[in-house]
């Protein structure tokens, strides 16, 4: 391959997806739309031929071994089943394929790192799917804490609900919490010190379908996540509490997904505060499809050979704290 050829390469990079399923099919989307979508690899034949039917253009199969071996393909999306994860991006990396891997990376700490040292000795990009950072009302929500606006962080907390998308091979802690975590992570720019969690099993399976995660962080900053899949509504929002204001977003909400309350705790010499509540605030923010941004992130980061802003290690940072989390639920049941 002479020299322009291999610019035109670096330029254009090209994907395959393995999942084509109920998350994978926003990740062809989008990837298409941005016009580095090749192939598709999904298990399920009827759905599959759905694909084959509407991308003639593209390279499907129903063996994710194809797409991870094609030549003319940099790099895979995973969008299967997390407990799939591991063993494909092991795969991938070794065929010198950089890796997009939807949430969580692997299913325990040791796998993580294991990902991590593989692609760091392959030089290759390795990001997780950690979707919330590409939001434009997070990225502004971050901006804000980061510059000051909110005081010093007291106090976190999000809510993840649902009802149904119920899983059997990890449970509600693995596969609805990573989002939030990493979320808090970012905030707090430290790992926590202390991780507890309760949950319950309701359906008829192993697997909890309700947790409550507390986190304490250096500083005495603390924060929890309550994630479920027996709820009765949809529920995405997360909370940050800070010495001099409060924010909110609320990805249900379809304009004003973030918020600023200005409430002031007075004491005035009293033993019982008084509280002087304000007025919501909307804050106004770009309006942009976190997942394309997301994709355009990775696709970017191939091209000029840069760590993702949710690369392997900020994946591994968030199964450690759900590794600690699993460890606490074991010793509650």
């Amino acid at each position: 391959m002479d020299k322009n050829s291999e610019e035109r390469k670096l330029k254009e990079p090209t994907v395959g997806v393995i999942g084509g399923g109920y998350w994978g099919k926003n990740l062809i989307r989008v990837f298409n739309e941005l016009g580095a979508l090749k192939a598709i690899c999904d298990m399920n034949e009827t759905l599959m031929e759905d694909y084959k039917q509407k991308h003639q253009d593209f390279f499907c199969t129903s063996r994710a071994q194809d797409i991870i071996c094609k030549t003319d393909i940099d790099a895979v999306i995973i969008a299967t089943p997390a407990s799939t994860h591991y063993e494909l991006v092991s795969i991938a990396l070794e065929n010198g394929k950089s890796v997009f891997c939807e949430k969580p990376l692997a299913l325990t700490e040791k796998q993580g790192e294991k990902l991590v040292e593989l692609s760091e000795k392959k030089n290759l990009v390795l990001m997780v799917g950690h979707i919330l950072h590409y939001h434009p009302a997070v990225i502004k929500l971050k901006q804000m804490v980061n510059q000051g606006e909110l005081g010093d962080i007291l106090y976190m907390y999000s809510s993840r609900t649902n009802i149904g998308r119920i899983r059997h091979e990890e449970n509600i802690l693995w596969s609805f919490a990573p989002h939030d975590i990493s979320l808090i992570l970012s905030l707090t720019k430290n790992l926590p010190i202390r991780v507890a969690a309760h949950g319950g099993i309701f359906l008829p399976h192993d697997v909890e379908d309700v947790t409550l995660t507390f986190l304490t962080f250096p500083g005495k900053i603390k924060a929890h996540v309550f994630v479920s899949w027996l709820n009765p509504f949809k529920e995405q929002k997360f909370v940050v509490v800070g010495e001099k204001k409060m924010a909110v977003f609320d990805d249900t909400e379809p304009e004003n997904k973030l918020v600023l309350y200005n409430h002031k705790i007075l004491w005035n010499h009293r033993e019982v505060p008084e509280i002087e509540k304000a007025k919501a605030q909307s804050i106004p923010v770009e309006k942009f499809e976190p997942l394309k941004e997301e994709a355009k992130h990775f696709l970017n980061c191939i091209v000029k050979k840069e760590k993702p802003l949710t690369d392997g290690r900020e994946g591994l940072n968030v199964l450690r704290v759900l590794d600690m989390a699993e460890k606490s639920l074991r010793e509650g049941r």
